[in-house]
């Protein structure tokens, strides 16, 4: 575990400049070649009920999708000259491993309950990689998450909302893509046509998810645009998917979004009638609610209803003078 640590911590710290890339993939190639040694002990030692151990795997998932995900080895960012140098000396490591968390997942048998939904999250990420044979290996793990949670609760709840969490934060920060959303949808319905029981709910969240991503990755195009009326058109679609959902935090998270856009280019009136709607979804009650951006300091929807009508009142005034 400690040597787990260590690792993680050396990848995340870049122990070489970012131009000495010998220097990196021999460090890499000794980080493979040692996690992969530890594995085989893993497998041997801590694997069965009596002797398993849940936060020794866990480290050993988390610091394997740090490794992954890390940017020397992301070769698509290179120059088709660098990226050939690298893998005819080395391969591409991201494979190896990736195929390497593949196989320890699917050893974990009934252990597997024990890492849902802490690595769905980490698992995304991996997915998301560009790599057309990675994906193809490492999302059907998503269908056995899946198969995992409504074997012990009868659905598969905690791995949804935190695909949906999660996807929203790895689109905008710059994953995904059309060909991920097809694989994703082909892959996951071919895995439910051997699951009679389990398919028609393996179609319904593929359909969210599609959803989902079209909408992701439209917002992440024009946000990059000129057009504020693009920008405010696919935030408000988003907004509304949100809603219709029912995923209360990311529909609010997106209302402030366009109360911001509005903001930049003084439409107070606008910009109050977005935080109405969310002063909407509270009561005038002393139950707690969940911190909310800028208002943290509320304690009870009460208070946190009446900060927000006083900002909505504020932007009225605005709106009116200007």
């Amino acid at each position: 575990m400690e040597t787990f640590l260590l690792f993680k911590d050396l990848i995340g710290k870049h122990v070489y400049p970012s131009d000495w890339m010998a220097m990196i993939m021999v460090q890499n190639r000794v980080f493979l070649r040692a996690i992969n040694t530890y594995a085989d002990t893993m497998n041997l030692k801590f694997l069965n009920n009596n002797d398993f151990e849940v936060q020794l795997w866990n480290n050993y998932f988390h610091l394997a999708v740090a490794f992954i995900t890390q940017e020397s080895l992301q070769l698509q960012h290179f120059s088709s000259t660098k990226r050939n140098k690298i893998l005819t000396k080395y391969g591409d490591m991201r494979r190896l491993i990736g195929f390497a968390i593949r196989d320890m997942w699917y050893k974990l048998g009934g252990n597997k309950i024990c890492f849902i939904p802490g690595m769905v999250g980490p698992i995304l990420e991996m997915t998301l990689i560009p790599e057309e044979e990675l994906r193809r290996a490492t999302i059907p793990i998503f269908f056995d998450m899946m198969q995992c949670e409504h074997t012990v609760s009868t659905h598969f709840h905690k791995f949804e909302n935190e695909i949906i969490l999660k996807l929203d934060h790895e689109v905008e920060g710059g994953g995904g893509d059309e060909r991920y959303m097809e694989l994703l949808e082909t892959i996951l319905l071919e895995c439910a046509v051997a699951r009679p029981l389990l398919r028609p709910e393996v179609e319904h969240f593929v359909t969210l998810v599609k959803g989902l991503l079209v909408r992701l990755l439209d917002y992440r195009t024009v946000m990059s645009d000129d057009s504020r009326n693009n920008r405010m058109s696919c935030t408000v679609n988003l907004l509304n998917f949100y809603k219709d959902i029912n995923r209360e935090g990311m529909y609010i998270r997106y209302l402030y979004k366009l109360r911001d856009l509005h903001l930049d280019v003084e439409n107070y009136t606008e910009a109050a009638y977005t935080l109405l709607l969310h002063s909407r979804l509270l009561k005038w009650s002393d139950d707690q609610c969940s911190p909310q951006f800028e208002v943290r300091s509320c304690q009870t929807q009460r208070q946190l209803k009446e900060t927000l009508y006083d900002k909505i009142i504020g932007h009225f005034d605005k709106g009116k003078v200007s």
